[in-house]
């Protein structure tokens, strides 16, 4: 899954950037030291690292949250660095020689900034000043609690869409392709084959080739589907019904089913009426 900036929040009139990594929120250290000192961020950031109460901190989260964090060093670090003025660490340090997980340092394509968990986050806030950790909590927060509205809003409309001409679909298989002599297995097999007559009309592969290519990912083909797929697969299902019952062959149907597809998505992306759901569905598909 890619690392993208998902989202930003305002803090005090200073925008704060979400670095979304594997599905988790980190906050921008850099952004939050502007506020102590804008010409310098970087320099902020080292300070607050090569402190010993923070070192203490950010270690033990390393610690408690991560299997692979390099424990041993970070204890001699604290034995042996941490209680002398001499001791640096920056995040790039912390990063390669702790194996850390907690704080990401500038790199790659966001190389202009760092970022850490929100517990970090938050920790830093709090040396930077406790007024301006409570005003970031508060709008990440507020942040959550938005996502998950609309998370919600998305699940309902997917549920709606895609319940709709299911039992359609399958009493057709049911009552026209299921024969009293079938055993269980080739009822279900029946049942899949169908569903992949649809997969391969509308998404090009069946489940499996999909699973295949995607074994990073949890769910199936149709959880990560647009909402102009679902919708098109949900008209799908009712078309294959009739054409079931019409004794149509699979192979012929396929070839109809893929046609309507086609037509279907089409349309639909031209439509305006349905791009306030596109955009709900478009954010969900950034996580």
């Amino acid at each position: 899954m890619k690392n993208e900036i998902s989202t930003v929040i305002n803090v005090k009139e200073r925008n704060i950037r979400i670095l979304r990594v594997n599905g988790v929120d980190y906050i921008s250290l850099t952004d939050l030291a502007k506020y102590h000192n804008t010409a310098n961020p970087s320099g902020v950031i080292f300070n607050w690292m090569s402190n010993k109460d923070s070192f203490d901190f950010y270690s033990l989260w390393e610690e408690i949250n991560n299997i692979d964090f390099n424990s041993m060093e970070s204890h001699r670090i604290k034995i042996k660095e941490a209680p002398y003025n001499r001791f640096t660490m920056t995040p790039n340090r912390w990063k390669k020689e702790f194996n850390a997980i907690g704080i990401i340092p500038s790199g790659g394509k966001y190389s202009v900034g760092t970022f850490a968990h929100p517990d970090i986050a938050f920790e830093f806030a709090s040396w930077l000043s406790p007024e301006f950790k409570l005003y970031l909590i508060t709008e990440f927060q507020r942040l959550k609690k938005d996502e998950y509205y609309q998370n919600q809003i998305e699940w309902n409309v997917r549920r709606i869409i895609t319940k709709g001409n299911y039992r359609i679909h399958t009493d057709a298989i049911k009552d026209i392709l299921i024969l009293p002599v079938l055993t269980k297995e080739q009822i279900n097999n029946t049942y899949a084959s169908e569903a992949d007559v649809l997969n391969v009309a509308l998404f090009g592969m069946t489940a499996k080739q999909w699973k295949l290519k995607n074994k990073d990912k949890k769910g199936n083909m149709r959880d990560y589907a647009t909402i102009e797929q679902l919708i098109v697969l949900s008209n799908m299902e009712s078309s294959n019904s009739t054409m079931i019952r019409e004794n149509i062959s699979q192979s012929d149907r396929l070839k109809k089913l893929n046609e309507y597809a086609l037509i279907q998505l089409q349309s639909l992306r031209k439509s305006s009426s349905i791009n306030k759901l596109r955009k709900i569905d478009n954010k969900k598909h950034l996580e």
